[in-house]
């Protein structure tokens, strides 16, 4: 990779990451002591662009900082971010790295979903009786109710925005030149990919409205 191009790639990469911490402060959704937000699908679009190291490296320092600015979870918050943020970059970004088509990238993300809900699982079973002191029985009694569910809802939006946000923001990223022009990246907007972006906002807007009324989520804007 030539040094212009690498000198790119970090640039967009540390804006990118700039965008996910950003996200977290301006919307989020609580479910009991659960928190959605949608740096996932950032940190997701950076491991589509750039691979799955650029976007695990990502992940990882969204977690770290979210630790110590709007998290009050401290170690475990962070050890559950890195867990999931981590998951949906590495898998996205290991498929479509070999497979860069359209329904390669809906492969990956798919497949996100499920890696990230599973490793989740095993997560909550881990660390959450830790944070929470209480016996494992009693997290293990929360994963189909609670755990699951939210997991889901949670991979899935971001999977969603990833699909909607990911070819425009390409498009946009190579029109400034902060991309290069090589066969990499897919450069054109069509009628599948808009028609995708509507599937995309529709499966969003359907996953808000479970948490939201059938998982009595509340919606919490930024604070200063």
């Amino acid at each position: 990779m030539q040094k212009q191009t690498v000198t790119k790639t970090v640039a967009v990469t540390g804006m990118l990451c700039a965008l996910a911490i950003l996200s977290v402060l301006v919307f989020r959704i609580k479910v009991q002591f659960l928190t959605f937000d949608i740096k996932d699908a950032v940190i997701a679009i950076t491991s589509l662009m750039f691979g799955p190291i650029y976007g695990f490296l990502s992940a990882l320092v969204a977690a770290f900082l979210e630790a110590f600015t709007v998290s009050d979870t401290g170690p475990y918050g962070f050890l559950m971010n890195l867990c999931s943020s981590g998951t949906f970059a590495l898998t996205c970004g290991l498929i479509y790295r070999y497979k860069r088509t359209l329904k390669g990238a809906v492969l990956a993300l798919a497949m996100s979903v499920l890696a990230v809900t599973a490793v989740m699982m095993l997560a909550n079973l881990l660390i959450t009786p830790l944070f929470m002191k209480v016996d494992r029985a009693v997290v293990l009694s929360m994963l189909p109710t609670l755990f699951l569910p939210f997991n889901l809802l949670k991979t899935s939006i971001n999977a969603a925005i990833t699909l909607a946000l990911y070819k425009p923001l390409v498009v946009g990223l190579k029109r400034a030149k902060l991309l290069d022009m090589g066969e990499r990246y897919e450069g054109s907007l069509n009628l599948r990919s808009v028609v995708l972006a509507i599937t995309a906002v529709l499966i969003i807007i359907a996953a808000v409205l479970l948490y939201l009324f059938g998982m009595n989520g509340r919606l919490e804007w930024i604070k200063f």
